[in-house]
């Protein structure tokens, strides 16, 4: 089995000066990484195309998502960011001015060949990294409830044309509602 990277995942997982970012290696280095590596387990995705290896965390990338308290509310933004030019702005939320602790795992997100290139990206390997989380539990965060809307409205507005899972929408709501991400 094969995995690259995909330009859309680089953009976003490798930015210089944050630290909210994959910490201390190049893109082409956590590449071969996750290639070198066997996962400690694999997770099914939110749809078939999807499937999500966990890694345990082998850089200093800290947890993305921190739980939401009566200390740290202050810190709460919001504002509304599109992910590329393409897409339209939806209302996101993020902490300024706390340290997260260093993440256990790195959950990375990949999507089949296939279905990359339903979505106009064509790879040459198996499977392409389309995200990956910073977690200190082995397991999947919750997809963003937006994230899972974008899905739904298909390909032509940022998703993937997979239909809202209301039970899983719920559960993503209810985690969200007690966490944010932070940016750094």
């Amino acid at each position: 089995m094969s995995i690259v990277l995909t330009e859309f995942a680089r953009s976003r997982l490798f930015r210089a000066n944050r630290r909210n970012t994959i910490q201390d290696i190049t893109p082409e280095e956590f590449e071969r990484h996750i290639n070198a590596h066997a996962p400690l387990k694999v997770l099914d995705g939110y749809a078939p195309f999807c499937k999500l290896h966990v890694h345990r965390n082998w850089t200093s990338t800290r947890c993305l998502a921190v739980p939401i308290t009566d200390d740290n509310r202050h810190l709460l933004r919001s504002d509304y960011e599109a992910r590329t030019d393409d897409e339209l702005p939806v209302l996101v939320r993020w902490f300024e001015g706390l340290e997260p602790p260093v993440a256990e795992y790195l959950v990375v997100i990949l999507y089949d060949r296939e279905q990359l290139a339903r979505e106009g990206t064509a790879i040459d390997a198996d499977w392409g990294v389309v995200g990956c989380m910073y977690t200190m539990e082995p397991e999947e965060t919750p997809m963003a409830p937006i994230t899972m809307m974008r899905n739904a409205l298909g390909v032509e507005e940022g998703g993937s044309g997979v239909p809202i899972d209301r039970e899983a929408y719920r559960r993503a709501v209810e985690f969200w509602r007690t966490h944010a991400n932070w940016r750094g």
